[in-house]
């Protein structure tokens, strides 16, 4: 069978279950059957397979998974994520579409210290949207920060989708941690940059309201009490791995400790609380694990077949620069970010792209953060975008889907910009993992 058949059984055999709706991890599985049938030789090429996928999963490089997802499991079912809300409301004063702002401030802090996305939004769309619209914000202008801070969540560490893409390109997982944290926060800043602005051009979509007034101490205590110490986690997370001190596997274990340890120590960790944290971690890290047993083997066999140096020579050999390669691989990102899930995103394309970056020299760090970028644009674009359906989820029924797919837009745009920013200068993502690493 040639290489073009290969790729378009393979490849294309994936896309289609995938759109027909078929989950992820069957949807590999049943193509890993098909090409382990057809290229492995038979009978014995499932034996492979099923070798191949007891290895892949066992390897210690996805332990940091379970750990992150814990941590975002302990701070939303004991409630020290609504700490942080508060904490921030309390410092926050008259703005600008405030409340707008504290959405992004306060979920840029809990991303610092959870890597969750599905769950910083359900739970800042739950606590904060109605608050919002009582106040009478519009509904597209309430719902787009929470969206759009939901998002960035995925950049800043600590997060199990950059752990998986680490893992499944072999880029390392704690340079391409850290190499989120500015871009992130470039985001964050943008996001509150253009809270501000559309309020005071239009203060119909944010009718100010007063503050009460509080007490020096009452107005600082929450943030002295509950943010500096949970934010504290995040440094703990990032400073053992780029201060050498640990793996990030060790750096994840650091952090799971600081996070319980801080639960036992607010009194908020009760035993009903610590099942359902522990049920949520098993019930995510396992759906993780079983993509990746089928994906690890989805890219063995498109090597085997030799539908990967086809397509990679086929690309390579069209003479086209180093950077119009790229700048083709991130529009064909924002593509299927339309249509498909992020790990699907990761699934069908790394094993083609990595080859191609490797072999064209470009950094990989800097090609992990603008695949992050992207897979963070997937979330918010219409009609299928994970966050938007979530937002959907936890509305009330005042907000339709017009109201949220309005919403997203000025964010799409402000990361679109990004992402451009960085395909100019590199910079902006590698220097912070250099100068930490090295």
């Amino acid at each position: 069978m040639s290489w073009e058949m290969a790729a378009l059984l393979l490849l294309g055999g994936s896309t289609v279950l995938l759109f027909l709706g078929m989950p992820v991890a069957l949807s590999f599985v049943a193509i890993n059957i098909v090409g382990a049938w057809l290229f492995l030789g038979g009978e014995a090429g499932l034996g492979q397979v099923v070798r191949n996928s007891v290895v892949s999963v066992m390897s210690f490089s996805l332990t940091p998974i379970p750990l992150f997802i814990l941590m975002g499991e302990i701070l939303f079912h004991t409630g020290l994520a609504l700490k942080v809300i508060e904490g921030v409301e309390r410092l926050i004063k008259q703005v600008p579409g405030r409340l707008a702002v504290i959405a992004v401030v306060a979920g840029t802090v809990f991303s610092a210290i959870s890597g969750s996305t599905i769950a910083t939004t359900a739970m800042l769309g739950s606590l904060m949207l109605p608050v919002m619209l009582a106040r009478g914000y519009h509904p597209a202008f309430a719902t787009g920060p929470i969206m759009a801070i939901g998002a960035v969540d995925m950049l800043i560490p600590p997060s199990a989708l950059t752990v998986l893409l680490g893992s499944l390109s072999g880029i390392s997982i704690s340079k391409l941690l850290i190499g989120g944290v500015v871009p992130g926060l470039i985001l964050s800043v943008a996001f509150v940059a253009y809270i501000v602005a559309a309020a005071l051009r239009r203060p119909e979509l944010a009718p100010p309201a007063p503050t009460e007034s509080r007490g020096r101490f009452e107005g600082w205590g929450l943030l002295v009490f509950y943010v500096v110490p949970l934010v504290s986690i995040f440094i703990v997370v990032v400073g053992a791995m780029s201060g050498g001190f640990a793996t990030p596997t060790e750096s994840a274990a650091l952090g799971a400790l600081a996070t319980l340890a801080m639960a036992l120590a607010y009194r908020a960790l009760s035993l009903q609380a610590l099942m359902q944290a522990l049920k949520g971690t098993v019930a995510i890290t396992g759906m993780i694990l079983f993509i990746i047993l089928g994906a690890t083997t989805f890219s063995q066999i498109l090597s085997f077949s030799g539908a990967t140096d086809g397509l990679v020579s086929a690309i390579l050999g069209r003479g086209l620069s180093p950077f119009a390669v790229l700048v083709g691989m991130m529009l064909l990102l924002i593509f299927l970010g339309i249509f498909v899930d992020q790990v699907s995103m990761m699934l069908i394309t790394l094993p083609v792209f990595m080859p191609i970056v490797l072999k064209l020299g470009i950094d990989p760090i800097w090609f992990g953060v603008l695949f992050l970028i992207c897979m963070q644009l997937g979330l918010l674009l219409p009609p299928h975008g994970l966050l938007l359906m979530t937002m959907r989820g936890v509305a009330p029924p005042q907000v339709t889907m017009a109201h949220i797919f309005q919403a997203v837009v000025p964010y799409v745009i402000m990361s679109l910009l990004l992402l451009a920013l960085l395909l100019l200068f590199p910079m902006i993502a590698t220097w912070l993992p250099n100068w930490l690493v090295g």
